[in-house]
């Protein structure tokens, strides 16, 4: 805790008054730009991961990055979904999962659960992608099959958002976007899911064009 405790402390002192005008505006009201929907684990930082500010990502965290599809029962996922959808209105959401991930490694094996009982039961809600893994990944070795159950859990998670009825209007509507990423902790690669290819490509090849469209708008700018 003093480590934390002096963090905050540099934050006040040094941070806050750097951007005094953001947190000014941050105090009326909030537009984040995107759901962010991804791990628990300690490695994810969202913020440096994006480069992103305060105010930018509304964020959504869970063991296994996982969506659980939409019924009458209220949950904590389910809430905030609607809430970033249908008050926020914001315009993108996007599920990512990272290498070294616990719990898809517990998915593989739930034998290994059973003193993890709500672990166990959660990890269910990744129980497709599991079996697609099975499916298709028998001549992998365990690395292989491990990236492949990354992206067929973050795949089924997008399918599983689709269920939320706020989700399913915003669609509809063209009024949302879904992304599919892996984040690779030790390279600081991204893969994000192309739906045409039916793969996942450099976040750089995904959206070169946007990012070449921003890139020359801060051209102008300066």
């Amino acid at each position: 805790m003093p480590k934390f405790a002096a963090g905050v402390v540099r934050f006040q002192s040094e941070v806050y008054p750097q951007k005094a005008e953001l947190f000014e505006k941050l105090s009326t009201g909030q537009a984040p730009e995107a759901l962010f929907i991804t791990c628990s684990d300690s490695r994810i930082e969202t913020a440096m991961i994006t480069q992103t500010d305060p105010g930018e990502l509304f964020v959504c965290r869970n063991a296994g990055n996982i969506v659980p599809p939409h019924t009458n029962h209220t949950g904590g996922m389910t809430a905030s979904i609607e809430f970033a959808v249908s008050v926020l209105k914001i315009p993108h959401i996007v599920v990512c999962g990272h290498t070294e991930c616990g719990a898809m490694k517990g998915a593989l094996n739930p034998e290994g659960l059973d003193s993890l009982p709500h672990v166990k039961e959660w990890l269910g809600y990744s129980k497709a992608a599991v079996q697609i893994v099975d499916n298709i990944g028998k001549d992998m070795n365990e690395s292989e099959r491990m990236q492949e159950l990354l992206e067929q859990n973050v795949i089924l998670q997008l399918q599983h958002l689709k269920t939320h009825p706020s989700v399913a209007v915003a669609l509809a509507a063209g009024n949302l976007k879904l992304h599919g990423w892996v984040y690779n902790i030790k390279t600081g690669e991204i893969g994000a899911y192309d739906e045409g290819e039916k793969d996942f490509v450099p976040v750089s090849e995904r959206y070169a064009d946007d990012v070449a469209k921003l890139m020359n708008h801060d051209d102008c700018k300066s």
